[in-house]
Formats: structure tokens, C-alpha cells, sequence
């Protein structure tokens, strides 16, 4: 992929606390793959090379309204998130309690997501962005490119990568920007992806290798 600030974005998926910070709620399944990554830390990296070098970033944000859990069917996963009350809030149109909560940006990104320049699109709903606008903000951008990166690497990132192909765009995986869930039963996720992006995504580079082509 030619990288190029005039057509190619920055898109972080779920920077929130639930899946990033200690005290998130999924972060007995996933802890050990953000620890072993970096994750944390090269999100950060990312995030201040692409505003360094004046590339647009988006965020693909995750919430759950009260009226979600009243779906009538879930996938595992679905499930055990609902069950959980990740990426809980309040209501589309109240911010209470928000500020702090598993919702929220993890603290140490909010400067570059707060800038007022970053585009935070509308949350998906399971994994994809079929149901968000952040393929509009992309195009209406003339964005045909994506770095992509954020959690989780076996499920939202995987399913956006899937369907930002089939949407005509170039993607670019971080592999050490993302980490998965390990369960005893399911398996290894981020193994799974590394496999699958692999064969799906334009490049698979390293936050290292990444930097560079920001700069």
C-alpha cells in the first residue's frame, strides 16, 4: 500500500476502558494479549504519529443502550457482552455516568479523540460497521484507504476489515495494535485473526513498521 496522508486514514476501533484498562470488564480474557502486544501503548504511538503528520483519524466506537438488551437473539460473544454490560451506557442522548465508565476512552487517548478534529462516527452494534456511518465519513472524505487498528482483533477489527474489502478500500492491519480474548473453550482469538488477516488485509505490518510510513 502507498501511504498518503491525501487519501488514507487512521481508524481506531473501541479505544474504550472495557477492553483496554485493568478494571474492564473483559479484561480477564483479553488482559494477557493487550499486556503481550503492547496494545495499549502502540494505540498511543499510532494515534500520535497520524496527528504528528496531519492523517485523519476515526474512531469506530462500541456502546450498548438500554434498549439493546431487549434484541431476541445473540451470538456467543453477543451474549456474553450483554451479559456483561460492556460498553454499557445510560442512553443514546445521556452521557450519565458516563465519564469514567467502561464506555469511556481509555484516559491516556483522550487528548488525541478530544481535539476536535478526530471524527468519532456512530457506534456499531455487533461487530461491523454495517450498522454505523463510518464507510460515509470515509468516502465523504475521499478516504480509499484505512489503518486499521483497536480492538478486538478476532471480532470488530476482523469484521471491519471484511467489510471495508468488500467496500472497495485498501487496509492495512497493525498487528500489535489490537489483541483478542483467550478462552478456555473458544480459543485463541488473536491467533485466529493473525491467520485470517493474513489472507483478507492489503498489508499486516508492526506499529514500528507503521510509524515509518506515517512519517
Amino acid at each position: 500500500m502507498n501511504i498518503n496522508k491525501n487519501d488514507t486514514a487512521v481508524v481506531v476501533i473501541d479505544p474504550q476502558n472495557d477492553v483496554l484498562s485493568e478494571k474492564g470488564v473483559s479484561w480477564h480474557l483479553v488482559g494477557n494479549s493487550v499486556k503481550e502486544n503492547k496494545t495499549v501503548e502502540n494505540i498511543e504511538r499510532i494515534f500520535k504519529a497520524a496527528k504528528q503528520n496531519d492523517f485523519e483519524v476515526f474512531i469506530s466506537p462500541h456502546y450498548y443502550y438500554p434498549t439493546d438488551y431487549g434484541w431476541n437473539f445473540a451470538g456467543t460473544v453477543e451474549h456474553m457482552m450483554l451479559d456483561i454490560k460492556e460498553f454499557d451506557r445510560k442512553g443514546a442522548l445521556s452521557l450519565d455516568g458516563f465519564l469514567g465508565s467502561g464506555a469511556d476512552w481509555l484516559d491516556r487517548y483522550k487528548p488525541f479523540i478530544e481535539d476536535g478534529k478526530t471524527i468519532v462516527v456512530s457506534p456499531h452494534k455487533v461487530y461491523g460497521p454495517q450498522t454505523n456511518d463510518l464507510v460515509l465519513q470515509l468516502r465523504k472524505r475521499n478516504i480509499s484507504k484505512v489503518i486499521l487498528l483497536g480492538m478486538l482483533a478476532n471480532l470488530c477489527v476482523e469484521a471491519h476489515l471484511r467489510d471495508l474489502i468488500e467496500q472497495g478500500f485498501e487496509v492495512l492491519i497493525v498487528k500489535d495494535a489490537t489483541a483478542a480474548p483467550h478462552h478456555p473453550e473458544l480459543g485463541d482469538g488473536y491467533k485466529a485473526a493473525l491467520i485470517n488477516f493474513g489472507y483478507l488485509a492489503n498489508a499486516v505490518l508492526s506499529t514500528d513498521d507503521v510509524l515509518k510510513a506515517l512519517a
